[in-house]
């Protein structure tokens, strides 16, 4: 039994002091441009926004498929019922004001008057109605549980929506922004097959910029919305989404101005100080607050290491969390313990059972488990999945793998596109371990417990319980929570949840994430809400002083 470093392991614990030492400048440095930019000026009107878009999106529909790079560009084209604001409060949007009845059995929404698609069409409550009952019930993995109790969607008239509830469900109002309760034009939908509608690719929104062109592999155009109902917006006369996969090439184009905008951590890590520092760039990390993002390891449960519990506990005491966040995050990440983060401080539970990094432990519970070494060293042999969207992605599986190895478990890692990773992890369930990331959302109703349900095993649906996890105590406190009225209640629901999950172990939490983005110190007012990232750039503007 060894201990041991490989060397490509000593490099990288070497570099730990000088990388500990540019993250605790960078976060300085972060903390500084995280303040709200003081603005004595009108914005000014005009100009085109370049940004990066990436991985490519596979659709333009939030509502249909929601990963990552869909809902940068969707929030542009689409509004929600409501924003959120920096504290996390719903703010009007498509909803002027909204009322939650005392018994909590039911939630009134008073929708804007004049608002039209971008083809003219007039917005009204049957679109609401209409996108409830066939999407957000019916094919949204988070919607299904959010709104499953709503039983009847009334529309007294165009302008009025009522969804009336068997249950209480208070996480209903944590999730109506545009990404998570997208609405969709009932007329373009309505009779179709909703998944492979054309408009998915093609969409036609309420929001402030209206689809104009896609070119496959280079660019999509957003043009302003010249009818939008927020009178005087957008500012921005169109944004320009490149696709730009190399992350070099993309940290280049930023730093000459070719770029002014890209989102999710765009540039590699050790970078990302050098750019904050030049004075035609700002780094920023609002308007990520709404997700809590939250990466863990998936394990698939069908494997026959891995249904072994002892198995699942050796690679988390395998695994030096502290060294992901302060390493191989640069100091962008924090050690998770729980699929809850910290950061929604009332949920989260810190007396989870905890798996320290304890490689002898680890190796201790692998023999317990009778796979023993062989001769080779190798107690057995694993495949490793990442999330493809970047570096920083397929370096942390590669610290895993090195990590796995000095206990014997020899790991070999596969990457792919999107499409094939999703179809890998989600529909064919062909994999073993899994590097992926979440978000938690507000509440862990709408982004934790579809990680665990047992609902989702066998649907092919992204971003669900990948690990095949199923326990019938936990399916039945997760439908608890959801109807629990009383937030204490749902509290102390969602702890008791969060004690079953790291006592089984079907994935293991590795960090909560930090992102930022990077923008051209010219842009203004680039981040307004908490789910800006995944909001309207309506609000941003060109500064064509001088000093810009």
């Amino acid at each position: 039994m060894t201990t041991s470093h490989t060397p490509s392991t000593r490099s990288l614990l070497r570099s730990r002091g000088a990388r500990a030492l540019m993250a605790a400048g960078l976060l300085a440095l972060l903390g500084g441009a995280a303040q709200a930019d003081a603005q004595t000026a009108a914005p000014q009107r005009g100009g085109t926004l370049t940004a990066i878009v990436q991985p490519e999106p596979v659709a333009l529909s939030a509502a249909i498929n929601f990963a990552l790079p869909n809902s940068v560009l969707a929030g542009n084209i689409f509004d929600g019922l409501v924003d959120y604001d920096l504290d996390l409060n719903p703010k009007p949007s498509l909803a002027e004001r909204w009322e939650v009845a005392p018994d909590g059995l039911s939630i009134t929404f008073f929708l804007r008057k004049g608002v039209t698609w971008h083809d003219g069409h007039p917005f009204t409550a049957a679109d609401v109605k209409w996108t409830l009952e066939n999407v957000w019930k019916t094919i949204h993995p988070r919607n299904q549980a959010i709104f499953g109790r709503v039983t009847q969607v009334d529309t007294p008239d165009d302008h009025t929506v009522i969804l009336r509830l068997s249950e209480p469900s208070l996480a209903i109002l944590s999730a109506v922004n545009a990404n998570g309760a997208q609405v969709l034009p009932k007329h373009l939908y309505e009779g179709t097959d909703i998944v492979n509608n054309p408009h998915n690719l093609k969409p036609v929104g309420t929001g402030a910029f209206v689809f104009k062109e896609w070119v496959r592999g280079d660019h999509i155009i957003l043009e302003r919305n010249p009818n939008y109902w927020d009178a005087g917006k957008p500012y921005l006369d169109r944004i320009v989404f490149k696709v730009i996969p190399d992350a070099t090439a993309r940290a280049a184009a930023l730093e000459k101005g070719d770029v002014q905008y890209a989102v999710f951590s765009p540039v590699p890590l050790r970078d990302a100080e050098r750019l904050g520092k030049l004075p035609n760039l700002k780094i920023e990390t609002r308007g990520y607050e709404w997700l809590s993002p939250w990466m863990f390891l998936d394990l698939n449960l069908d494997n026959p290491y891995l249904k072994d519990v002892r198995v699942r506990r050796a690679i988390a005491h395998a695994i030096d969390r502290k060294a992901i966040a302060t390493i191989v995050w640069f100091g962008f990440a924090k050690p998770a313990i729980s699929p809850v983060p910290s950061t929604l401080a009332a949920f989260h539970d810190a007396t989870v059972p905890q798996y320290d990094f304890d490689p002898k432990k680890a190796e201790a519970l692998l023999d317990e488990a009778g796979f023993k070494r062989g001769a080779d060293g190798v107690r057995f042999a694993l495949h490793e999945d990442f999330l493809p969207y970047g570096d920083d992605y397929k370096r942390t599986g590669e610290y895993i793998k090195q990590a796995l190895k000095r206990v014997g478990i020899e790991v070999t890692i596969r990457s792919q596109d999107t499409a094939a990773y999703l179809k890998r992890i989600y529909g064919d369930r062909d994999f073993d371990i899994n590097g992926v990331w979440l978000a938690a959302f507000s509440d862990p109703q709408v982004g934790v417990t579809r990680a665990y349900s047992s609902e989702w095993i066998g649907k092919g649906t992204p971003w669900t319980n990948g690990s095949g996890y199923r326990n019938p105590t936990l399916d039945a406190l997760i439908a608890r929570a959801k109807v629990q009225a009383n937030q204490q209640d749902r509290i102390a629901t969602f702890k008791e949840f969060q004690q079953i999950v790291q006592t089984d172990l079907p994935s293991i939490p590795l960090a909560e994430l930090r992102f930022f983005t990077v923008h051209a110190a010219s842009l203004k007012d680039v981040v307004t809400t908490a789910d800006q990232v995944y909001g309207s750039l309506k609000n941003a503007w060109f500064d064509k002083s001088p000093t810009n």
